[in-house]
């Protein structure tokens, strides 16, 4: 087991993790727009408790906050509400429809 984290409080312990999703949409030099958003939540605490067949990449071992499945045991409905991609999507549609 390492004991190397850094030396400050983690939001979800020492097993905390976020995802970071940040879209920019390029409409010349003067104009940008950047939607950023983070969804914070922990890891498991064992690779082989990976658990959920849904998604990709970490989704079986992230836990997002709030939630006591991981997120690939989410299902879609639910993920689309909550996820950083989502929102920062929703973001950017808003401001295009403006």
């Amino acid at each position: 087991k390492s004991n190397n984290y850094p030396n400050a409080p983690y939001k979800n312990g020492n097993r905390s993790a976020h995802y970071t999703c940040a879209m920019v949409l390029y409409l010349g030099n003067d104009r940008i727009y950047i939607a950023q958003e983070t969804m914070e939540g922990c890891l498991i605490n064992k690779i082989e408790e990976a658990r959920g067949t849904g998604g990709f990449g970490y989704d079986p071992i992230f836990v997002s906050e709030g939630y006591d499945k991981t997120f690939a045991e989410l299902g879609d409905d639910i993920k689309n509400k909550i996820s950083h991609r989502a929102i920062a999507t929703q973001k950017l549609c808003k401001f295009l429809l403006k």
